[in-house]
């Protein structure tokens, strides 16, 4: 590196302070090649952004709201986030300040006694005060390009926020929902236990009668324990979910027992919302706004890096006092003052400073494959959830019909074997086909559910912009 300094003159400042260019390519808004429609079929029509916003509560679930309006307040995931946000602004506010120039101010005094041999044996005191001044001209935009790369970045921590809002609702209401279905398939399984129980008990008193054998008491207690069994699981399904509820929540698994512990119904699925065209659904998912940022950030740290190769001007100035007593820094001789302009110019790195560039430009072009990732994966999104969707509502529909046809079953034959007009390996048969046509129906039920809160996910909703 080489560095000349020079008495500043008017057609340097003029150069500084209206010559200066950007280098580097600009930031074009990409082209996110969405298809026209959604391949499920589902029509596009209009989204009501309020509904999109606060999507939950269509359930119409007080309970619901309250526990996502407060995982929004209090999640450390929301925290970490916002942190980071914070962070992002102070750099950015950094990168502003770095255009600015910087003034010292500066005290000093000193003693001093010279060699007798140089004959400056005498003492002396030095007092000094007072300010320098410093500034490095943008000539060639590198610290407009920082700039522009931080408030990228800023953009991008706002969307990777309201992500990590769109994430925390959906995770809220399917772990909510994963509750409610396990109490229901809980509440399924001991009633089916006490059917049971009650088969079991008129299998003992018919053997007791001579009506029957110990073969069908047997299977008839296998049949008890069996679903007595299944409690246990669900059981430990129901408290995975009550504890995860908790720590999305921000708070020590068990603080919500006393809140969740009454059983309650799984919530009635309500109409999806409208699904917008695919262009409209990744305008509104933050993930992909994010994606868009960090190209943005990225595109405009090659031009941050690219500057470097170029010269720097600096401007440095100071205006003080110097006196060799203290009284004296108050009189009109004390002033000093100077102005001085460096250029330097880098000759020969080798090639550190083009690597740089190169780097930059690989970044991006990570940051655009990242972009067409973030894309594909956003319509997939949406896609999947709407066949898991419609195909959950054909599934409980054919269930509900099912269920009720084996609850009849069930109820006649245990009539029939009372009666002994029908052997006992009918009435097991029965039983088991009703335990096993309502715990699919109650899991059909929550599919179905899980299914819509993954579309409102998959279309952005859980953040606004108010």
């Amino acid at each position: 590196m080489t560095h000349t300094r020079t008495g500043i003159s008017w057609s340097l400042l003029a150069l500084a302070l209206s010559g200066c260019a950007f280098v580097g390519p600009d930031h074009v808004q990409p082209d996110l090649k969405a298809p026209a429609q959604w391949q499920s079929g589902s029509e596009a029509a209009p989204t009501d952004p309020a509904r999109l916003a606060r999507w939950w509560r269509q359930f119409e679930d007080p309970l619901l709201t309250e526990l996502i309006d407060r995982a929004l307040n209090n999640s450390p995931d929301i925290q970490l986030a916002q942190a980071r946000l914070r962070e992002s602004r102070l750099r950015g506010e950094l990168a502003v300040a770095g255009l600015a120039p910087g003034v010292d101010a500066s005290a000093s005094s000193g003693r001093g006694q010279g060699s007798a041999e140089t004959g400056t044996s005498f003492t002396r005191n030095v007092f000094s005060v007072g300010f320098d001044a410093r500034w490095e001209a943008d000539l060639f935009g590198g610290q407009r390009r920082a700039i522009e790369a931080a408030r990228a970045d800023l953009q991008g921590r706002e969307a990777s926020l309201h992500d990590t809002q769109v994430s925390l609702a959906a995770e809220v209401a399917r772990n909510h929902l994963d509750l409610r279905a396990a109490q229901t398939r809980l509440k399924i399984a001991r009633d089916h236990l006490a059917s049971q129980s009650e088969t079991l008990q008129l299998t003992l008193w018919r053997e007791q009668a001579g009506l029957t054998s110990t073969l069908e008491v047997e299977q008839a207690r296998a049949s008890v324990e069996q679903t007595r069994a299944q409690i246990p699981v669900l059981e430990t399904s129901l408290g995975a979910a009550e504890y995860r509820l908790a720590v999305l929540l921000g708070e020590t698994p068990g603080t919500l027992h006393a809140r969740l512990a009454a059983p309650r119904a799984l919530p009635v699925t309500p109409a999806p919302l409208a699904v917008t065209i695919p262009a409209d659904t990744l305008r509104q998912r933050p993930d992909v706004r994010a994606a868009e940022r960090a190209l943005a950030a990225a595109t405009a740290r090659i031009g941050q890096a690219e500057a470097a190769r170029y010269p720097a001007l600096t401007l440095s100035g100071s205006i003080g006092l110097d006196a060799l007593t203290a009284d004296a820094l108050t009189g009109g001789n004390a002033l000093s003052r100077s102005i001085l302009a460096g250029l330097t110019a880098p000759i020969f790195d080798g090639g550190r400073l083009r690597k740089q560039v190169e780097i930059q430009a690989s970044l991006r072009d990570q940051a655009a494959i990242s972009l067409e990732q973030t894309v594909l994966t956003a319509l997939e999104d949406v896609e999947n959830a709407l066949v898991a969707l419609a195909r959950g509502r054909e599934r409980e529909a054919a269930l509900t019909e099912a269920t009720r046809a084996g609850r009849a079953a069930a109820a006649l034959a245990r009539q029939r074997y009372a009666s002994g007009i029908i052997d006992f390996q009918t009435v097991l048969t029965a039983e088991r086909t009703a335990l096993t046509l309502e715990d699919s129906l109650a899991q059909a039920r929550a599919s179905t559910t899980q299914a819509l809160i993954q579309l409102y996910k998959a279309l952005g909703g859980g953040w606004s912009s108010t």
